[in-house]
């Protein structure tokens, strides 16, 4: 077991950048739970591949007896309340505000009151997110300025020492590749190219060299754009 003696909350969707922090969270904390959430998303599959990822860290002599339990919080209402592309079929597109219709309103706030509330039962004093304000879709609610509030709102308002780690925070989506790289080699990599979904439509029919997706959606460039800068870098070194 790690010799830290924190216990970590992860944040696990079933897509690429939660399951590096899954990753970078076994290495590091004594215990590791992990949360998800149901909100209407229509790409649903990605709470099928969060089970397939922590099946794999399961399986494997260094998560030894750090992974513990899995927890799926039901936030319908969240998906109800929206109007998105996200949680509805519709094309997706970006709005006179800036943002694209994907964005879900109080997503990642509703979600860290959630996992802060589950963290406070459980006795967890870290939560792990994979937000990222580098390469990412422009939600308002990943940007460290946002998180930082927030963060400072749940430790008042629910009376408890936590914090949360942002890994990938100020990471391009190849140096998240390499992260995983590094903390695991060519077998993290390959289970997060196979194993992990991202894709906003759901697709899983076809398995690109960068993984599953319709190969246009927004988070569908995202990563394979990643991926092919991490290829070539890997390429030169």
């Amino acid at each position: 077991m790690n010799a830290n003696t924190s216990s970590a909350l992860v944040l696990l969707s079933g897509g690429q950048d939660s399951a590096i922090c899954l990753a970078w969270a076994l290495a590091r904390y004594g215990r590791v739970e992990t949360v998800g959430f149901d909100y209407g998303q229509r790409h649903d599959v990605e709470l099928t591949a969060r089970q397939s990822v922590r099946a794999w860290f399961g399986a494997r002599d260094e998560a030894g007896d750090v992974l513990g339990d899995d927890h799926l919080i039901d936030l319908a209402a969240l998906g109800a309340i929206g109007d998105t592309a996200m949680t509805r079929d519709r094309a997706i597109a970006m709005q006179d505000n800036g943002l694209p219709n994907t964005f879900v309103p109080g997503r990642n706030l509703m979600f860290l009151v959630m996992a802060a509330a589950l963290a406070h039962r459980r006795g967890a004093d870290v939560l792990v997110g994979g937000m990222c304000q580098t390469d990412y879709s422009g939600y308002p609610d990943c940007r460290q300025a946002t998180l930082d509030y927030q963060m400072e709102a749940i430790r008042a308002g629910m009376a408890m020492d936590i914090t949360l780690a942002t890994p990938l925070m100020d990471l391009t989506k190849a140096q998240s590749w390499q992260l995983a790289a590094d903390l695991g080699g060519e077998p993290v990599v390959e289970m997060i190219r196979v194993e992990t979904h991202t894709c906003y439509l759901g697709v899983r029919d076809a398995l690109h060299a960068w993984g599953y997706g319709c190969g246009t959606c927004p988070a569908c460039a995202l990563r394979r754009a990643g991926w092919e800068a991490f290829v070539a870098e890997r390429g030169h070194s």
